[in-house]
């Protein structure tokens, strides 16, 4: 079992910054990839950035390419996803998940376990 705890979410005008984090407890938290997701109103929770194990390799959404980065800490069990360039469309609830494999997937339904998700809000 692994325990998901995000945070760093909020209010942020058009063009701003955010850094969300997340800390995982339970297991050997190199054995998981994590990723990030997000869901906004009406709409199915989509796949946002991942990262490997030992964080060799990263993925980003289309949308989200050359805006967001997305980290890992192993020795403080965390993960990291930095926001810049925020947009309006970016607004969303933001969850963190991990999943016990070595593959980075890219779809909700592979992933193991979720956080209990971050509210980010982009004005415009």
């Amino acid at each position: 079992q692994v325990q998901l705890v995000e945070s760093g979410g909020g209010l942020v005008q058009a063009g701003g910054s955010l850094r969300l984090s997340c800390a995982a407890s339970g297991r050997t938290f190199s054995n998981y990839v994590m990723g990030w997701f997000r869901q906004a109103p009406g709409k199915e929770r989509e796949f946002v950035a991942g990262i490997t194990r030992h964080g060799s390799k990263t993925q980003y959404a289309d949308s989200v390419k050359g805006r967001f980065t997305i980290s890992r800490d192993n020795v403080k069990n965390m993960v990291y996803l930095q926001m810049n360039s925020l947009k309006p469309e970016d607004t969303a609830v933001y969850y963190c998940a991990a999943s016990y494999t070595t593959l980075l997937y890219t779809t909700a339904d592979r992933m193991d376990y979720w956080g209990q998700g971050t509210q980010v809000t982009v004005s415009s």
